[in-house]
């Protein structure tokens, strides 16, 4: 790479990267009758049956509207279930069903067929470097979003105080 390419390419890069793998995800994850965005809920509810729909949203950082459509479509086929809260009726509490745990299995197996696809060539200790500087980039972003919101508090306060 020459001088100033990675500050010329970086971004542009990773965007066009999260756009393909996120088509060629949902591809294969359709052979299953899942979409990508449905396989995210599963696989965080089965990470912590009993969430909260919206403890759901806040983890996937969606809209509540955008997860009570998906929560619906994963009830209608029967891969999760809505069950109400025993100490507060407003709310539910997602859980995994037979059918869910199943396709998670068989999502599992997808999920290491397309990592071994998209990172075929590349040595396995060039894949765990690789996924812990992803990580750690992924790290300064939450630290640069949360530095630039306190930042712009931090701004309203000169400017209004």
């Amino acid at each position: 790479m020459t001088a100033g390419s990675v500050d010329q390419n970086f971004l542009f890069t990773v965007g066009e990267l999260y756009r393909m793998l996120r088509v060629f995800v949902d591809k294969e994850a359709a052979r299953f009758g899942i979409t990508r965005a449905q396989w995210a809920v599963l696989t965080k509810i089965a990470h912590g049956e009993g969430l909260k729909q919206s403890e759901l949203a806040d983890l996937l950082e969606m809209q509540p509207i955008t997860l009570t459509r998906l929560v619906d479509k994963l009830c209608e086929h029967d891969w999760i279930e809505r069950r109400g809260d025993c100490t507060d009726r407003r709310v539910n509490r997602l859980y995994l069903r037979q059918a869910g745990r199943e396709l998670l299995i068989r999502m599992k197996n997808l999920s290491g067929e397309l990592t071994a696809r998209v990172l075929e060539g590349m040595p396995q200790e060039e894949a765990e470097r690789l996924l812990a500087q992803l990580r750690l980039i992924k790290e300064n972003m939450r630290n640069a979003i949360q530095n630039t919101g306190m930042e712009q508090v931090r701004k309203g306060a000169v400017d209004h105080g």
